[in-house]
């Protein structure tokens, strides 16, 4: 053998070759051979050689079972691990060299060696003796040491074996406990044995002083560093982390001028996001640390999981990809199957726990549980049968579409149980050092907090800005939060997010969502920094994000770059993996949920900076119709439960990946609830993205089988594939493809309708005006985020008078169908999550109603400005006498001044639609009428026409010429007239009367003769 095979498997300074530099063959040298009872060497052709081949070859070889060998686990099994741990105790070989000083401890070791051969032997501690030099079991310096005392020394010793040994014969251990009794005792003479040592590169552009890390099963990473700039160091080893600690692990390559060509830097990352950084000097020395990393978290954390691709094993990839477990137990198998709710063909697949060339699919069948065997030679075949596949996966599909017989019982596969992360089985070591206690149960259980729990602020120290728009149960403003600190006042610029007064029956799931984020710290989890109650107002606290919301950002910015976008993702993924970790779900993952704190600059490899936000309003209490609206952010299961489990949140970052890589544009615009829902019952796709990789990451994600979705860490490593990767990132222009099913229906994936505005880009100003019904406010509508957009009207209805939303409806329907110069132009509608409640977006006038109009420039207007509003009422009357509609409510009040020559027709709330074939349109249900401005028809038989709104127009005439002085207002008029002691339900009998007495409204003493003329006939055409 060459001298580099010479080498034990285990040593402290490991050079990390995966594959033999021999062009023929490799030798495998095993301490033990069951079968010679000795060691022994084989050899294995070069082609195609694997560690995990190797490993699994000396395996057969010496007799090992497949739960007990697992590559960097044979350490904790003793029949393997004793005679290798006894070769490097003889030969100093591993990192083991006792001190001469620890003589004593050796002989003990010694003693235990002799012992266990005599069990093995089945010969007793006299007869080994006089066959086995006591020398032969000390390190190869002790027996120089002890050659060189004088021969009484010697024989003390031997005297004092020999007592000891004929005491040791009396006692009754077993050959297996006398094997972990002689490990343990190594493991106290030699702490760091079975640790590896890896000796960093140092080409001075890292930041971090790591001289060297060290790897152990106990003690997880540790470091040693530089202790100043003069090249001092640490001899002391620094724990870093533990395996169970780790998020991340990705290997890069600089450019030349920074390190060797061969060099790459392994970025090592903990859950708290602090990193560790290594320069190696080769790529093989960097694959050796992560894939003896990796082995370890798999050993002690996650037995289906892997950092990187590059050591991950084949068996591994491929048992992830046949959804195929590890040699689990068949009590483990039962166990799951039950916790998962096994029905009838429910099945699960495993490697067997004895045989490396065979599988067992375990199935739910009727009360009982099956265990079929699956054999593999060239091909995949079950025990007994002569159907053969190339893949385990084109067996389980055959049988889920075909019957099985088992026990002489039909059964047809069903779905398929698949691996979990972080399960416990048989396949995890629990360790001494493990910090935390492993769940009982296989499946890890959400959990949030389990009380409430925030800070209170006191209104007075908020300081309320402007407002930056709306949530879905919210009202969102910027301000400033005052704090007194060691007699100096603090003030800190904070987001100030407001539950709707709509809504307050949400209260207790809104300081939830603040209990939650104030009780978690994560660098890209939003910082709450308490609630403050005032009045009826309940307002969360957060902390301001400068860029706004990543969905907008995407949109202004659409030179974004691919890096850029991978950066966004990686950092949302690390925040969902440490919630994961907490076992808290989020449930509200989306683009316009994450807020960007920093841009990031590429030519200062500056990244960008997201922070996640608070997840909202429990979806307990949002009701079907909002979780309808969130498709497809919200996963498909939660239709059905209303409830939030961890595996929703990978649904939902697929979905905001695919809105990331389209610069912010949410997927499936311009669909109603209806349309959504068929989406899900289709099991539909969102179209694939251009970049392969990309996509089969968000398929990954958006599985409809919930226990398919990827771990977070999982999410994470692919990730990381596509930012370090070496070959050319390909341009992933977001373009979407042609594609089938759901998306050729037509209409089905429109963009959105250029009337409908999103309630977010609201952004409130001021109240322009309230009434019995609703309120009408003054919003900009920001899509930008920059107060560049328009200003608009938004009519609301109250929350209580919901039941008058047909009639609003038949407004909104009514007023979008006009189209003129006198009437106030329609804009568009905005629906409320879920479509709740609809508001009507129409243009803002600056100058308000007529009446506050005159109020307030009553001595600049003169009688020509007057008759020239008076034609452009009467011109927009008259084009809804061409449409047939009948206005019903023409009054000054709802008439809104544009400028200072323009005035519009608004309020169509009690406007109605003349049928073909009649002249008029009778009320059913009067309801609040303004009987003061009806005509006497519309008072007495409820009938409207046009002629009715001519009555009215006069009416405004009066309104218009007398200045709308509050004094001359046409209802205070007639009270005046009838009495203000009538009471109301009976006014418009009194008013009926007294028009049919002939009275009219008194004209305006500023009124011309010819308009006044014109009144008196408008008034009078119906006496």
């Amino acid at each position: 053998m060459s001298e580099e095979e010479e080498v034990p498997l285990m040593k402290s300074e490991r050079a990390g070759s995966q594959k033999s530099s021999c062009d023929s063959a490799l030798q495998v040298h095993l301490y033990y051979s069951p079968s010679l009872n000795s060691e022994t060497t084989f050899t294995i052709p070069t082609r195609h050689i694997t560690a995990e081949s190797v490993c699994v070859l000396a395996a057969k070889a010496s007799g090992e079972t497949l739960t007990h060998c697992v590559t960097h686990q044979s350490f904790t099994f003793p029949s393997v691990f004793l005679f290798q741990a006894r070769s490097d105790f003889l030969s100093g070989h591993g990192g083991i060299s006792p001190a001469l000083s620890l003589q004593q401890e050796c002989l003990g070791m010694a003693v235990l060696d002799l012992w266990r051969m005599a069990k093995e032997r089945n010969q007793s501690l006299g007869e080994i003796c006089n066959t086995t030099s006591y020398k032969s079991c000390l390190p190869e310096t002790h027996r120089q040491d002890i050659q060189r005392m004088s021969r009484l020394a010697r024989y003390q010793i031997r005297k004092t074996l020999k007592r000891f040994l004929k005491k040791l014969g009396r006692c009754s251990a077993g050959e297996r406990s006398l094997k972990l009794k002689y490990l343990m005792e190594l493991s106290v003479l030699e702490p760091n044995y079975g640790s590896e040592s890896f000796p960093l590169h140092h080409s001075g552009w890292l930041e971090q002083r790591v001289k060297a890390v060290r790897v152990s099963g106990e003690g997880g990473i540790q470091i040693q560093t530089k202790e100043s700039q003069v090249e001092l160091y640490t001899k002391e080893w620094q724990t870093f982390c533990d395996f169970p600690q780790i998020t991340d692990i990705s290997i890069k390559r600089l450019s030349q001028e920074q390190m060797p060509l061969e060099g790459r830097v392994v970025t090592l990352t903990r859950q708290d996001d602090q990193c560790m950084e290594a320069e190696f000097h080769t790529l093989t020395e960097a694959l050796s640390f992560v894939s003896l990393v990796d082995g370890y978290f798999r050993l002690t954390t996650d037995s289906t999981h892997y950092f990187c691709t590059e050591v991950a094993p084949p068996s591994l990839l491929e048992d992830i990809q046949n959804y195929c477990h590890g040699p689990i137990t068949s009590e483990f198998a039962v166990h799951k199957l039950k916790k998962a709710g096994a029905k009838n063909g429910m099945f699960l697949l495993r490697h067997s726990p004895k045989d490396f060339d065979k599988y067992f699919l375990t199935t739910h069948l009727g009360v009982d549980y099956k265990d079929c065997l699956i054999e593999k030679n060239e091909k995949f075949s079950l025990a007994g049968i002569h159907n053969s596949f190339c893949s385990i996966n084109q067996l389980t599909d055959f049988y889920q579409h075909s019957t099985l017989l088992m026990s002489d019982i039909p059964v047809t596969l069903g779905k398929c149980c698949p691996p979990r992360p972080k399960e416990l089985t048989n396949m995890i070591i629990l360790r001494n050092s493990s910090m935390t206690e492993m769940p009982s149960s296989p499946m890890l259980q959400r959990h949030r907090p389990s009380h409430m729990q925030f800070h209170m602020i006191k209104h007075e120290d908020l300081t309320w800005g402007e407002s930056l728009g709306q949530g879905s149960f919210t009202h969102i403003f910027r301000g400033h939060k005052t704090d007194q600190r060691d007699e100096v006042t603090h003030t800190t610029e904070v987001l100030l997010k407001v539950l709707d007064a709509n809504h307050k029956n949400c209260w207790e799931s809104f300081f939830e969502a603040a209990s939650l984020m104030s009780q978690i710290s994560h660098k890209h989890l939003l910082l709450v920094y308490g609630i403050s109650v005032h009045k009826s107002k309940n307002i969360m606290v957060q902390e301001f994000v400068k860029h706004g919301a990543l969905d907008l950002y995407l949109k202004k910015s659409m030179s974004v770059s691919v890096s850029w976008k991978l950066d966004v993702a990686k950092q949302l993924a690390c925040a969902l993996n440490f919630l994961e970790e907490k076992n808290i779900a989020h449930g509200n993952i989306c683009a316009k949920n994450l807020l960007l704190a920093r841009e990031g600059d590429p030519s200062s490899d500056n990244s960008p900076f997201i922070k996640l936000s608070d997840p909202g309003t429990s979806m307990t209490l949002l009701g079907k119709d909002v979780v309808l609206d969130r498709i497809p952010w919200v996963a498909p299961e939660v239709l059905d439960t209303l409830e939030i489990e961890l595996e929703c949140d990978k649904w939902s970052f697929g979905t905001t990946l695919w809105e990331i890589f389209n610069n912010g544009e949410a997927p499936l615009q311009g669909l109603d609830l209806i349309q959504k829902q068929q989406f899900y019952e289709h099991f539909s796709n969102l179209p694939a993205l251009e970049w392969t990789e990309l996509a089969d990451l968000i398929a990954q994600c958006m599985q409809y089988q919930p226990e398919l979705r990827p771990s977070c860490r999982s999410i994470i490593r692919q990730v990381n594939s596509l930012i370090t990767s070496d070959y050319e990132i390909l341009h992933a222009t977001g373009t979407l493809p042609k594609s089938d099913g759901f998306w050729r229906r037509p209409n089905m994936f429109k963009k959105q309708q250029q009337d409908v505005f999103e309630e977010r880009y609201l952004r409130f100003i001021s109240i322009l005006g309230k009434g019995n019904f609703g309120s009408v406010e003054l919003c900009r509508y920001d899509p930008w985020g920059d107060n560049t957009g328009d200003l608009v009207a938004v009519k609301e209805l109250q929350s209580n008078k919901q039941a008058t939303m047909a009639d609003f409806q038949r407004e909104i329907q009514t007023i979008s169908s006009l189209h003129c110069d006198y009437i106030v132009k329609y804009k568009g509608i905005c629906y409320s999550t879920g479509r709740l409640s609809t508001k009507l977006v129409m243009e803002y006038l600056p100058y308000g109603s007529l009446i506050g109009y005159m109020e307030k420039h009553r001595q600049n207007v003169c009688t020509r400005r007057l008759l020239l509003f008076a034609s452009q009422i009467c011109k927009g009357m008259e084009y809804l006498q061409s449409m047939r509609y009948v206005h019903r409510d023409l009054a000054a009040r709802n008439i809104l001044v544009a400028s200072d020559t323009l005035v519009k027709i608004a309020d169509f709330g009690l406007t109605k639609i003349i049928p073909v074939d009649k002249e008029y349109y009778r009320v059913t249900q009067p309801g609040e009428s303004p009987v003061f401005w009806y005509a006497p028809e519309s008072i007495s038989e409820l009938k409207f026409s046009h002629k009715s709104d001519v009555w009215s127009f006069g009416i405004v005439l009066h309104e218009l010429f007398s200045y709308c002085d509050i004094s001359r207002n046409p209802k205070r008029l007639c009270i005046q007239k009838i009495g203000s002691n009538v009471q109301s339900q009976s006014m418009a009998i009194h008013l009926l009367n007294l028009l049919k007495d002939s009275w009219r409204l008194p004209a305006p003493s500023q009124c011309p003769p010819k308009v006044k003329i014109k009144t008196d006939f408008y008034l009078n055409a119906f006496v």
